[in-house]
């Protein structure tokens, strides 16, 4: 166990447990909970990748997995409630009994350590429906908890609107991208949105509810729409012209996962349980949690509103967390210079430019997204539609903000390894390749200017691994010292333009 609570608890405060941390909703609850007043353990398996966010040290850091009964009883020592907040995106044989196996290994846990309460976050979905595999998952998994000897609060939630989150991502590429669409029938469903501040309200709320409460409940905006209308309603909200929608008689989930992994950021592999789980309406069948937690100050987000102030963060740059900075362990690059024995191949450049290393690192740290990789726009282009025909994650996922990053983060195809402010940056690719590799980019001050060094790094596997290092060997001599020089020449642009700003304020 790592860090110490710096949190001053109030009256009725409680000692809780997140799991789930580096998760979209795990990683936004955990600042609300200390903003409240409670004490906050995180359980991580990584903790590499919690290693830049700003309630570090504000919270007792557990290393430990979820299938670690004695660690987690020994985690869950003293804490009162547990946010159960892991939900898998496998799938395979077996996926369902290892999610409820997971499920009773930690309500044992919570029992033996006398938690007195677990909060879920499950799916809204129809009495008595036909679930996909996922959303019958998540349904046993809250049935778990609601059967432990422990309290449990399960609360099942539909599309979660908000900055960076998976199902926002998935409408605004889908509305964006195609102004007219064919779609399945499932489009006609009936949806009830929730924005994620009003989820985080309802989480926050859980852990200082009084007495035993063991059930579930439904939470959304209470305002039903079909799919398509809410695709429609984002397309207003953003500005765009009207969107037709046309459902076609057939459900066809396979065909749709596989069409919105090939035109938004989601992966194959994440789309196709989203799709599926829009199958069956979802719409909440009570609003009993009125008589438990009091609605936020100026009542429920409405869906427009929800998507006006996500779009509203990604324009400034204040996304909190995303769903494509969740759930990936680090693959650690092994060791440099002999590389562990490894094969490797490798495509190092250099570049030396008379500017302040500062501006260069700036345009290091705020490379991909919108900004681009400064070489050869096209062909990187085309290298991420292959990605994403292939099953990979492809150029759509961006980043989460436009000028900072931190250790776990996406950007575009890559995930940030190791950044060392202000010299080093690491990417480990998430492309799709037989073989792993990584991008490298640092500055060091080099006389009266900078000295720019580039690494691409690639460990093949097998035969396939070594062919497809040769096969990308022309497209790698045109990009890789475009790319260096381009870095560098924007560095002194940026370096221009802030001269240019400071003589401004200092003329009279």
């Amino acid at each position: 166990m790592t860090g110490t609570s710096e949190t001053s608890q109030r009256a009725g405060a409680k000692t809780v447990l997140v799991t789930g941390a580096t998760g979209y909703i795990g990683g936004r609850l955990i600042p609300r909970l200390l903003e409240a007043g409670h004490r906050v353990k995180v359980l991580v398996r990584s903790p590499e990748k919690i290693a830049g966010v700003p309630w570090l040290g504000k919270v007792d850091v557990i290393h430990s997995s979820l299938d670690d009964g004695e660690a987690l009883r020994q985690g869950l020592a003293g804490v009162d409630v547990l946010y159960y907040l892991v939900h898998s995106m496998a799938a395979g044989a077996g996926f369902e009994a290892k999610e409820k196996a997971m499920a009773e290994t930690v309500a044992k846990a919570a029992t033996d350590a006398g938690t007195t309460r677990i909060v879920y976050m499950g799916g809204l979905h129809p009495a008595n429906a036909n679930l996909s595999t996922h959303m019958r998952s998540r349904e046993t998994v809250g049935k778990v908890f609601l059967d432990s000897p422990v309290d449990a609060i399960v609360f099942q939630a539909g599309v979660v609107i908000g900055s960076g989150s998976a199902s926002f991502e998935m409408i605004r590429h889908l509305a964006e991208t195609l102004p007219f669409m064919p779609a399945p029938s499932w489009v006609r469903n009936k949806i009830e949105a929730i924005a994620v501040r009003d989820v985080l309200h309802y989480l926050v709320g859980a852990a200082s509810l009084e007495g035993h409460i063991n059930r579930t409940f439904d939470i959304g905006c209470r305002q039903v729409l079909t799919y398509a209308g809410m695709m429609k309603e984002y397309a207003a909200e953003a500005g765009l012209p009207y969107r037709v929608v046309l459902a076609l008689p057939i459900p066809a989930p396979k065909l749709a996962g596989m069409w919105v992994a090939l035109t938004t950021p989601i992966p194959l592999s994440m789309a196709l349980p989203l799709v599926q789980s829009l199958q069956d309406d979802a719409v909440s069948g009570e609003h009993d949690i009125d008589q438990y937690i009091p609605q936020p100050d100026g009542g429920l987000t409405s869906y427009r509103t929800a998507v006006a102030l996500a779009l509203g963060k990604e324009r400034d740059g204040q996304v909190e967390t995303t769903w494509a900075n969740a759930g990936a362990d680090a693959d650690p690059l092994p060791s440099d210079p002999d590389w562990a024995g490894h094969k490797v191949y490798m495509d190092e450049r250099t570049f030396h430019g008379d500017v302040d290393p500062a501006h260069v690192w700036t345009i290091i740290e705020g490379i991909g997204g919108r900004n681009g990789w400064y070489s050869l726009p096209l062909a990187w282009q085309v290298r991420g539609w292959l990605d994403k025909l292939t099953g990979g994650a492809g150029l759509l996922r961006g980043r989460r903000h436009p000028g900072n990053l931190a250790a776990g983060e996406v950007v575009d195809w890559w995930r940030v390894e190791r950044i060392e402010r202000g010299r080093l940056l690491r990417l480990r690719a998430e492309m799709r390749a037989p073989g792993r590799a990584w991008l490298e980019l640092s500055v060091e001050p080099d006389g009266d200017g900078s000295l720019y060094r580039q690494r691409a790094i690639f460990f093949p596997k097998g035969l396939s691994g070594k062919l497809y290092w040769l096969a990308v060997l022309p497209f790698h001599s045109l990009i890789f010292p475009a790319m260096s020089r381009n870095i560098t020449a924007a560095a002194q642009k940026l370096a221009s333009a802030d001269a240019g700003s400071e003589n401004l304020q200092a003329s009279p």
